[in-house]
């Protein structure tokens, strides 16, 4: 796999060729500086000075846990869905518009072919197949369905709510019997009744949360998603079983956002079920959840944009921190490698470890060197 891996990763980092439809002169980035400046004064502010912060914040999530529209317990995923309908047209217009951005032109519309020797085509291009908003309608119902039922169906709990209020909120009596418990892990269906047939409510922590808390617990809760995400990836190329269910997320022609919606029903559900677990193992407030939910979405699209962009997330991070949107529009073109869903650690982790055996095999005689030279090459 490591030389397999190296190839891809060899013409994933390659300068995207230009498309004939873009201008002969030689394409300048714009730079980064000013993003990365925003980005590292913000995280830093909010970690070492968040008493500039609380005021905001205290404001505003004293109007948000009197909001009935906050407290609905399918907030969340209405909160995803809008993000969705907001992010993915803009970058769908960004890709319309910029075809010398593109990277994973393709002679036709057919679907990807999954050959170890793919490369990207920028000759002749045409427009892969998208849908008008007006046709998706049905994508967001399948979406909302499965997700919705379970808001109505299962109590939330969530860090720093008494357990009376959790009761409560589930149309069980206030007084704590033992039997229903704060923890996510156990599951607890609404009490339904004529007085509360749904469950309609969230119960929330009475105090806002800090900008040191949310900027940890939203790294943290990404690190732990990235990791899950990457391991259960590889489950879906590698076990026929789940191959099946991971398939038409690669059934396209060329890489453009709407792939990212793109899924089946299981591994939909099974991505927001795994954020959700990665939110609420380390107990997070509610309104780092509700911080979680656009920079999930943003992540996810600019993942599929089919786009070289200047300010990519990945170029806006430390060098090699982010995968980025290159590499996983090659990742779909071949069908293995770069398992990553946002960050490169654990590719690279993987890769590292994979090299070091090379090595040794190297040394014992049982490896071609020619192919450690090719993994040097871009490592």
């Amino acid at each position: 796999m490591a030389t397999q891996t190296a190839t891809y990763a060899a013409a994933a980092t390659e300068k995207p060729t230009e498309s004939p439809t873009s201008s002969p002169a030689v394409r300048h980035r714009r730079s980064v500086l000013l993003p990365r400046a925003i980005f590292w004064g913000v995280l830093i502010t909010a970690v070492f000075l968040p008493s500039l912060y609380q005021p905001f914040l205290s404001s505003l999530w004293n109007h948000l846990y009197h909001s009935p529209i906050y407290r609905f317990s399918g907030f969340e995923t209405f909160e995803t869905i809008l993000c969705y309908i907001i992010i993915e047209p803009l970058y769908t217009v960004q890709f319309t518009r910029n075809p010398n951005l593109r990277i994973d032109v393709r002679h036709s519309s057919t679907i990807a072919a999954t050959t170890k020797n793919a490369k990207f085509d920028t000759s002749n291009p045409k427009w892969p197949k998208m849908k008008r908003p007006s046709k998706r309608l049905v994508e967001i119902a399948t979406y909302i369905a499965p997700l919705l039922t379970l808001d109505l169906i299962l109590i939330k709990k969530f860090a720093d709510v008494p357990v009376q209020a959790i009761r409560q909120s589930g149309g069980y009596p206030p007084l704590d019997d033992g039997q229903i418990g704060g923890f996510f892990l156990s599951p607890t269906l609404h009490n339904f009744s004529l007085k509360s047939p749904l469950q309609l409510t969230r119960a929330l922590p009475t105090l806002a949360p800090t900008s040191r808390r949310i900027v940890l617990e939203l790294a943290v809760a990404f690190f732990i998603y990235d990791a899950l995400f990457f391991f259960i990836h590889i489950a879906f190329h590698r076990i026929p079983a789940l191959r099946q269910i991971h398939w038409p997320h690669h059934r396209h022609a060329e890489m453009n956002p709407q792939v990212t919606n793109k899924l089946s029903v299981t591994e939909r559900v099974s991505l927001i079920l795994l954020a959700n677990f990665a939110l609420n193992i380390i107990r997070s407030h509610v309104f780092t959840r509700t911080m979680f939910v656009p920079f999930f979405v943003y992540l996810l699209v600019e993942v599929h944009c089919g786009l070289d962009l200047d300010w990519g997330y990945d170029k806006i991070l430390p060098g090699g921190w982010g995968a980025g949107s290159v590499k996983h529009a090659y990742h779909h073109r071949v069908g293995e490698g770069f398992y990553q869903p946002f960050f490169s650690w654990w590719d690279n982790g993987v890769d590292f470890l994979e090299r070091r055996e090379i090595e040794r095999e190297k040394q014992r005689g049982t490896r071609d060197a020619a192919q450690v030279e090719s993994l040097e090459q871009w490592k």
